[in-house]
């Protein structure tokens, strides 16, 4: 499944995105866990901040460095020797570790450059590589977020978030309709 890419943060529907998030897990009784980079924490911080999260959301880990990818996710070392630490590998590598140690029904990883600094051309401030684990099925996005016209450490960030939560409510909608 193929997810459009955004092109400008939606961050004025984002709290509307993650508290409907929240009312879709809670309905079917399932859970959510994270594993950030260049995020920081942010998708824990805006799922923890909707009344009734602590019945859906599992556990947020900031693993910013390499060698807590390593230590709390399993990243093989291998796989970030040899496709770096901002790659779909490493984004799908996290995810994989984050559902071994949390077992949410839904998981998400997120790596990549929010920038000012740290891109290159092949890997332009911009670059995010979004993994899930959605009940059992793995894939990894690559939203074009180097095509912001607001390139900004914060605008990245928030438009990482809203990516990963308008797919996560598009995917939980898909499941409900289907059930109806």
């Amino acid at each position: 499944m193929q997810y459009g890419h955004y092109s400008e943060c939606l961050s004025a529907n984002l709290d509307k995105t993650v508290t409907n998030v929240v009312k879709l897990l809670k309905h079917r009784g399932h859970t959510i866990a994270f594993a950030e980079s260049c995020t920081g924490g942010l998708l824990s911080e805006l799922i923890t901040s909707v009344s009734g999260a602590s019945d859906v959301f599992e556990l947020g880990l900031c693993t910013y460095s390499e060698r807590i990818k390593m230590k709390y996710l399993d990243v093989p070392e291998e796989t970030l020797r040899r496709y770096g630490v901002v790659s779909r590998e490493t984004a799908l590598a996290m995810v994989q570790g984050l559902k071994k140690h949390s077992g949410a029904d839904i998981c998400v990883s997120v790596t990549g450059i929010a920038g000012p600094g740290g891109g290159t051309p092949e890997t332009p401030v911009g670059t995010v590589y979004i993994g899930f684990d959605v009940y059992g099925r793995q894939f990894a996005e690559l939203p074009e977020l180097w095509k912001l016209e607001d390139k900004s450490r914060n605008n990245i960030r928030h438009a990482a978030a809203a990516f990963v939560y308008k797919i996560i409510e598009e995917i939980l909608m898909e499941a409900y309709r289907s059930n109806e």
